[in-house]
């Protein structure tokens, strides 16, 4: 089964706007749960401009769904993640004033440094995870780290669904096909929506996890939160 993990940034985002604690982000996540969730994404960025650390902390102490914090491996990020122990920790290459996600590792690089962040984080107990694109020789590299799983970077699959659906999701088929021949765990993430996702699933249904925020969130002023999960978990079925 495929699992719902539901990124509650766009919660801190609009909670933070206005100051004060509405809307309430540890309720969002226990809610989250309550409506079906297999589990809650975070992803605490420098600026604090949505996710704070404190929030972190907060989560950990109050959920119970698996917890999975990502960002990209700075000291500090590197030192809460430690403390706190989250179920996944994913590691992204973003530049610290990155809006959002936009680019896989380059893992051949950047060998030497995951493969020793990976040790830490599997030393504490901490599965992990490699954000990366569909290029064969970066999960290649990904699976020399020692890592558990790799996250697919989604958006190129999300854009380009509307055109072709069977062209855009060709190298993520084949991607899933060399991570799996690896022994890798499989992750996807980052623009999926109700449009997209049942059809990306269909296509690679051994997926162990999808994280959604953005259009889960905006998704949900239409719908409710609840109707929303559902909705997102029925293109998991």
């Amino acid at each position: 089964m495929t699992k719902l993990s539901v990124n509650i940034n766009k919660v801190a985002t609009l909670r933070n706007a206005r100051g004060g604690n509405i809307p309430n982000v540890v309720q969002v996540a226990l809610d989250c749960e309550r409506f079906g969730a297999e589990g809650i994404t975070v992803h605490p960025r420098p600026d604090g401009r949505h996710i704070r650390f404190q929030d972190v902390y907060d989560l950990k102490a109050r959920i119970r769904t698996e917890f999975n914090i990502e960002g990209y491996p700075s000291p500090d990020f590197i030192e809460l993640v430690c403390t706190v122990k989250p179920a996944q920790v994913t590691l992204v290459p973003d530049a610290h004033d990155a809006i959002t996600s936009n680019a896989g590792w380059d893992t051949k690089t950047h060998q030497e440094f995951l493969s020793e962040l990976i040790d830490e984080f599997q030393a504490a107990g901490i599965r992990t995870s490699i954000f990366t694109g569909t290029e064969s020789d970066m999960i290649e590299y990904a699976a020399k780290t020692g890592t558990d799983r790799i996250e697919l970077y989604t958006e190129p699959y999300a854009v380009n669904y509307p055109i072709d659906r069977e062209a855009a999701v060709s190298p993520f088929v084949e991607a899933a096909r060399i991570a799996r021949k690896l022994g890798l765990g499989l992750n996807a993430g980052h623009d999926l929506s109700l449009e997209n996702l049942k059809f990306l699933h269909e296509s690679i249904p051994f997926i162990d996890e999808v994280s959604i925020g953005h259009a889960l969130i905006s998704d949900a002023l239409y719908l409710g939160l609840e109707k929303t999960i559902e909705a997102y978990k029925k293109c998991l079925l």
